[in-house]
Formats: structure tokens, sequence, C-alpha cells
């Protein structure tokens, strides 16, 4: 099927196939209110940039990841610009032995062409050999590498409060103290808190949330320097240093890749 969607109620019959699968472009960005299916889902792009938020994370995912979300897990989308993406919604049975929690996988080319295989079938029961495809899907969601590439959120509310602050402004520059006055906490407690809760310092969560920003904006056409300069870097060279560093490319060489 090719063109992306699909009702809820199709999606979720009981007496569905094996795998459901979806493929298709769009020109406009797409966003979607939260939801959840009660098949596993994994999607992602051919080309352009997702968003995807879950209860407990964000993540960006570029062309070489894909999301996994189980079976009953809510969550909402958004593409970036001019998309061309894929879906697959895995019986809840089969779900079993596939990853337990929300994840970003990096996908591999024998992924991808089974995707596009299966999203050309009918809707209905798999022959033998789509059969076949369809275990090939579910063997490379199976064995294919988890990539840390979301943003975990803290629970703690007042962390909570700070993290989505930066996530909707990441130029924010406010040191540790001053969010901690901002957020009625002390700063031991805030430094202390967020690597508790999220697994990275303070510092670190905050470069990483204006990485995953740098990636909607690489999408978005913006120029490599107003995205340095929108972000807080003080120079497009360290922007361009810690972007080469964390994702092993230049901002330039990402795009292209987009």
């Amino acid at each position: 099927m090719s063109d992306l969607k699909l009702d809820l109620a199709t999606i979720d019959a009981p007496d569905g196939p094996l795998v459901i699968a979806l493929a298709g472009t769009q020109d406009g960005e797409r966003m979607t209110e939260p939801h959840q299916h009660a098949r596993g889902q994994l999607f992602g792009s051919l080309r352009g940039l997702i968003s995807v938020k879950v209860q407990d994370a964000v993540w960006v995912v570029p062309a070489i990841h894909a999301v996994w979300l189980p079976p009953h897990h809510l969550h909402a989308a958004q593409s970036h610009g001019p998309f061309h993406g894929w879906s697959v919604y895995v019986e809840p049975a089969a779900c079993q032995g596939l990853p337990a929690r929300p994840c970003t996988l990096r996908t591999s080319g024998l992924l991808r062409e089974a995707v596009l295989r299966a999203a050309e079938w009918p809707l209905g029961p798999l022959d033998a050999g789509q059969s076949r495809v369809a275990g090939v899907i579910l063997d490379e969601i199976r064995s294919l590498p988890v990539e840390p590439l979301g943003l975990p959120l803290p629970k703690d509310v007042r962390l909570q409060r700070i993290a989505r602050a930066l996530i909707a402004d990441p130029a924010d520059g406010r040191d540790l103290e001053g969010w901690a006055r901002w957020a009625a906490l002390s700063s031991r407690t805030l430094s202390r808190r967020f690597v508790e809760e999220t697994g990275f310092n303070f510092t670190a969560w905050r470069q990483r949330a204006r990485l995953m920003r740098s990636l909607e904006m690489l999408a978005a056409n913006v120029p490599v320097n107003s995205i340095a300069l929108d972000l807080g870097y003080a120079t497009a060279s360290a922007f361009i240093t810690l972007f080469k560093r964390t994702f092993g490319e230049t901002p330039a060489a990402y795009r292209q890749r987009l």
C-alpha cells in the first residue's frame, strides 16, 4: 500500500496479516496527534527527517535510522520538510522477541528493500512468498543494532519544565544556576537528578537538544552559519566540530543524505 495512510481500525484488526507495510511521499510537513496501535510499529524515511515523541523521550530520526514502537505505546510524529517514508505494522503475537521498549534502530538495505516490497502488496492474507519476506522484516527488526539517538526526558516535573523549555528554545543561554533558580530548586539537585534521570549531565543534555534541533534545521535547508548562531554556538566552526564528532561527518555532508 503506497500512500502512508490507513485507518486505525484496519491496522489493528485482529484478523489482519502478519505485517502491514506502507510507503509514500509528501511535499510538506505532516504532524500526527498522540495515538497508539494494537500492533507494533516500525517507521522511518528514505529521504527527509521525522521527529517522534513518546512518553519519556524525543527522537529526531534521519534516513539511516528507524523508530520501533511496541504495541500500545502512545506516540506522536512530525515530518520536517519534504518526506519519503515507510511504516510497518506487526501483529501483536509476532512482537514477542522484538524490542520491548521504544527505541531507534540503525536500518539496513535489506530491511528497506523488504519493506518496500511489502508495501506493494494488497491488504489481505499473505501467500508463502510474502510470508518469507515478512519473516525477513521481523528478523531485521530483531537483529539490527539499537542506536541511542533519542533525547530522554527527566521524570521530575521541575526538571521536565526545564527540559521542555530547552527543547522549545535550545539557544537559551542561561547557565545551570540560572535554570535552577527558574525552576525553584538548587543547582546541586538539578545537576544530580539530571544525570540520574536522563543519563546525561545538564550540559551534555543541552548540547544533545541543540544537535537534534540542528537536524531539523538542516532538513529545512537553513544555512549552517545560521543554524550555529540560532542555536547559541559562539561560532559556526564550534558547531561544525561538535556535529562532526557526534555524527561522523560535517553538517553539509549530512544534509546531502537527507
